[in-house]
């Protein structure tokens, strides 16, 4: 780590891209919200409605009531994942943030372990589901493999000990996501871009366990069969950079 002290955050800003999520982000948003507020954690919740056609937005509306912390944004579009947590990420306030699912597949507990770690000195802490003390819960088997052989290309491709890159659920300091930017991934390829452009660019990073669980309402938004190029052109890119663009965008220390 480096030698020169961070200084201590205020506000957290949790990220969260819904697109027909109206069952999932009652629970979702109200796990956060409560377990944050045990822990004293100053935070917002920025949920982004990325062109739902059910009564997400609405959903959002009532849920302030009850959780003040929240803060629901439309995207107007272009929607895809990538957009939508990018135009979250634009809204925030915080000086850190984490982005989460609005499935309720991540669990809260870690997020604020997430803020406790980026309070000791780190820039980034990535979750890992596969390292010891993670799990996963109901995991689809074909998804499981595809996500296994992804993350060993990316592992040995850029040399790094990460072996969880594709999860979105991650945490940053505010100045990493100033130091990545500007982002160009539209779609789920998003979940590797970040990480791995701060992990080339030279922040500060750790990885901890966490546990996944499988969504109990709607579909999955992730479709394999569409992402597989999209994937591969956003690692390229990045990796041209980790090899070929002579440290002209790591950060200054």
């Amino acid at each position: 780590m480096s030698k020169a002290p961070l200084p201590p955050l205020s506000l957290y800003s949790v990220i969260i891209p819904a697109r027909d999520e109206e069952e999932s982000l009652p629970p979702t948003l109200t796990a956060i919200y409560e377990c944050f507020a045990k822990e004293n954690i100053p935070h917002e919740i920025i949920a982004v409605d990325d062109g739902s056609s059910d009564t997400t937005w609405e959903v959002l509306q009532g849920l302030k009531e009850n959780i003040p912390s929240l803060a629901p944004v439309r995207n107007p579009g272009p929607h895809g994942f990538g957009r939508a947590v990018t135009f979250g990420l634009d809204h925030m306030k915080g000086d850190a943030c984490v982005i989460m699912m609005a499935d309720a597949s991540d669990d809260p507990e870690d997020a604020v372990k997430y803020w406790n770690i980026l309070n000791e000195g780190y820039e980034c802490v990535f979750g890992s589901r596969f390292v010891k003390g993670g799990q996963v819960i109901d995991y689809p088997r074909v998804k499981l493999l595809v996500n296994r052989l992804a993350n060993f290309f990316v592992r040995i491709g850029f040399n790094i000990q990460l072996n969880d890159t594709t999860n979105a659920f991650k945490a940053y300091r505010r100045t990493v996501i100033e130091g990545c930017s500007p982002l160009l991934a539209p779609h789920f390829n998003l979940t590797v871009e970040i990480p791995l452009k701060a992990i080339v660019r030279g922040y500060r990073w750790r990885v901890m366990p966490i546990s996944w669980h499988n969504r109990k309402f709607g579909e999955a938004k992730l479709k394999i069969k569409e992402m597989g190029s999209r994937y591969f052109f956003i690692c390229a890119y990045i990796w041209l950079e980790k090899y070929f663009s002579r440290g002209d965008y790591r950060r200054n220390h």
